[in-house]
Formats: C-alpha cells, structure tokens, sequence
C-alpha cells in the first residue's frame, strides 16, 4: 500500500508539472499563492513585533494553513500545478531578454523587480542578465523542484505546505531593520525545507548538462559554500558551471549593499545567456519529470512483485 501510494505521489507530481506548464498560472485574484500571501500580511499586521518569538508564531501559523490547505486540495496534482511557476519564471525572464535585446535598457530594469529584490538602476545590461540568470536558478529550486519534490514525498499537503514556507521567507525572511528579529523563523524554515530541492536541482542541472558535469561539481562544491544562502548559492553555482558563466559580486538591496562570493568561471552573462538559462531551466524540468514518472513506474511494479 504505501508503494502504491508513493507511486501515486511521483506521478502525480510529474503531472502537475507537466499542468504549469502547459496551463501556467491563474490571475492573482484568484491564485492559491497569492491568496496565501495576503492573509499572511493580516497575520503579520496582527502578530509583529521585533522579537523571534513572534516570529516563530507567524512562521508555524503559516506553515500550518499550508499543510491544512493541502489535505483539503487531496490532490498531489493539483497541488503542484497550483505551487509551481515554472512557465511564469521562463515567460518573465524571457520578456526582459527581449527588452535588452531591443537596446531597452530602462524597461529591463523596471521589469527586472518582478524576479529579484535587488535594486536595478545602477545595473548595466550585463548586470541585468547576470540578475535574472540568478534569479531562474533560484527559482528553479524554489518554484519547480521544490513543489514537485515535496508533493512526491508529501503529497498535497507537503507540496503546497513547502510552498507556503517558501512564500512567508520572500515575505519576510529577508535582512532588514523590520524583519532581522520577525523574520527570522521564516527565513530559517525556508532553508530546511529547500535543502535537498536544493540539492537535487545541481544533480538535475549535471544530468542535462553532463560535458559541463565537472564544472558544475566544481562550483557547487568549492564556491558555493561561501553564499550566504545555502540554498541559493548551490543553484547559482550549478547554473553557472552549466552555463561556464560567472555570478555572483556586489549588489544593493535598497540602502544595503552587499558583496557575494563569485561562482563559476568564465565571462559575467551577456542577454544571449538569460536564453541559456531559461533552456537549461526548461530541460531541468522535464528532467525532473522523467524521473519522477520513472520513480513511480518503479514504485509500483515493486508493489506488484511483493504481493
């Protein structure tokens, strides 16, 4: 039985992957997420203070209404089709490549918020593709592995549970004078549940990839570790050793500048490479779609011979 229902959970996975992408997301009026979010900042107006112990109440109060919203939806497909945004993060990166490739460098930048927090207007167009080729390697973990992987170990309840940790830390896990107390919780929940979609994501990276294995390996293992995210840094470094580009260096979030270790090597990303990104995210996937069918596949013929 509990084969039988691992199978299930792989498969179903693996379709709601394949429902993102070829329906992708409903309008934010009537978007899970997005519902999530706003009654998240009612939570916040009712619970803030600068303290971690409100904090934590606002993380578990969260991370719970993920988990009873899942066991209501039942389904794991549904689920991650509602939790993944695989074809929003390809269509948004792909409207700012076109913008640069037109010479639009002011409309790049004003749409550059829409995938990163970071402040765009001192960027150059280099700067604006090495921002979004970040950001879909991020992403990638965040919108597509992630929800996949925790619907197929959770079912529903797991992958829109995952994706609720993960909307509350873009809400509030972020360094600030407001959220370095409050948003701690959230922050750190976050880096716990994308751990191994972290993980998982530079293996998916090598597989489609498999000429650029060692430089991927290389920089997951030996520039990744100084990122201050030990999420983020895997998937950027994975994506740059893929892409033989190098991210990372300094950036602003508003008043705060910050100087990130470099990882890869190679050339800083040009335009051309925010389409590089955005195949190598597309083929991550499928990858992982394949694999979670075949999982399933194997889940179930292993029920069936022990019976």
């Amino acid at each position: 039985m509990s084969s039988t229902s691992a199978a299930r959970r792989m498969v179903g996975a693996a379709l709601g992957l394949l429902a993102d992408r070829a329906f992708g997301e409903p309008p934010d009026a009537v978007h899970p997420v997005a519902a999530f979010g706003r009654t998240m900042g009612y939570v916040e107006a009712s619970t803030y203070r600068d303290a971690r112990d409100r904090g934590v109440l606002y993380a578990l109060s969260g991370a719970g209404l993920g988990l009873v919203s899942g066991a209501l939806v039942g389904s794991t497909t549904v689920a991650v089709g509602m939790s993944a945004a695989g074809r929003m993060l390809r269509a948004e990166a792909r409207a700012i490549a076109r913008l640069l490739d037109t010479g639009d460098l002011a409309g790049a930048r004003a749409a550059l918020p829409a995938l990163v927090g970071r402040d765009p207007s001192a960027l150059d167009r280099s700067g604006v593709a090495a921002a979004v080729v970040e950001s879909v390697a991020e992403n990638t973990v965040d919108a597509v592995v992630g929800p996949a992987l925790w619907g197929a170990a959770g079912g529903a309840p797991g992958a829109l549970g995952y994706r609720a940790v993960n909307t509350m830390d873009a809400m509030v896990g972020h360094r600030s004078a407001r959220y370095e107390r409050f948003g701690w919780a959230s922050a750190r929940l976050d880096d716990a549940a994308g751990f191994l979609p972290a993980r998982a994501t530079a293996l998916l990276v090598a597989l489609v990839r498999p000429v650029r294995a060692g430089a991927i390996r290389r920089a997951v293992l030996k520039d990744a570790p100084a990122h201050p995210s030990p999420n983020a840094g895997v998937a950027e470094a994975a994506f740059a050793g893929a892409l033989g580009c190098e991210l990372g260096g300094p950036l602003r979030y508003g008043d705060r500048a910050e100087n990130r270790p470099l990882l890869g090597r190679g050339p800083r990303p040009e335009p051309p490479d925010i389409a590089r990104a955005v195949h190598l995210a597309d083929d991550v996937e499928l990858a992982l779609a394949g694999v979670l069918v075949v999982g399933g596949l194997l889940a179930a013929r292993g029920d069936r011979i022990s019976r």
